[in-house]
């Protein structure tokens, strides 16, 4: 079980993407630690009510609000409705991506910039848009969503990999520049964990782990709540990949 201690309890947290797989493990794990939830999706709109139908069993305030959080114009949208629905976001994750698995004959320009705008360029705008409230709040917790391809290559491409590594860049510089305003930024790496982004991809398989198995959603969702309670922790990227990647 997560937090089983109201510790989140005030906060409204923002999550990406989190009508399916990771994103809805982590909004279940925030509003079990007591933050109020703004659920971000971008078509499956019966998932997110799903969702929010669990959310509400723990006694908390939650809302979905479909955008494409690559556009700048939904990402204003988004957060000006969040913020005069719950109030200022205090707690971001930034979980919102898509694998589109090629080979390197494959990758073409549209296949590069469509990574890069909905797993990095949404990032930036998202971070910059609710940042004014944590500010003012002077609290705040970011935690992006990167993944060991980063670190290692991966099995999607080139184009996934570097839009995973450049959120570990955003993630230093937010991080350094916040650091003395009350808001921590990190990262979580996951590898290989049980969704559907995994399930079409012949090359993921739980073998490749050295624990010998893939990791669940709500693995990578405790170390969020990890991160939404620590406010000594900025600046790092945990990974959470049953030993593929050892730092």
């Amino acid at each position: 079980m997560m937090a089983n201690t109201h510790s989140l309890s005030g906060k409204v947290a923002l999550v990406t993407g989190g009508d399916r797989g990771i994103g809805r493990a982590v909004v279940q794990a925030l509003a079990e630690a007591g933050a109020d939830i703004a659920l971000n999706y971008h078509s499956r709109e019966s998932e997110a009510d799903q969702v929010r139908s669990l959310v509400e069993r723990y006694g908390r305030r939650c809302i979905t609000v479909c955008a494409d959080v690559s556009v700048s114009a939904d990402v204003s949208r988004m957060v000006g409705s969040i913020e005069e629905t719950l109030g200022a976001v205090a707690i971001l994750v930034n979980n919102a991506g898509i694998a589109r698995p090629r080979s390197l004959e494959e990758i073409t320009e549209k296949d590069w910039d469509e990574m890069i705008d909905v797993n990095l360029k949404s990032v930036f705008l998202v971070t910059q848009a609710v940042l004014p409230g944590m500010r003012d709040g002077k609290w705040g917790r970011i935690i992006n969503m990167s993944s060991a391809a980063a670190q290692l290559g991966g099995i999607i491409g080139p184009h996934y990999t570097a839009s995973k590594a450049g959120i570990l860049g955003l993630t230093h510089s937010y991080a350094s520049l916040l650091a003395r305003e009350g808001i921590t930024v990190n990262a979580i790496a996951p590898a290989l964990i049980g969704t559907e982004m995994i399930a079409g991809n012949p090359q993921a398989r739980p073998e490749r782990i050295p624990v010998g198995r893939f990791g669940t959603s709500e693995e990578v969702a405790g170390v969020v709540v990890m991160l939404a309670l620590n406010g000594y922790v900025t600046g790092q990227t945990i990974n959470v990949n049953g030993g593929l990647y050892m730092s």
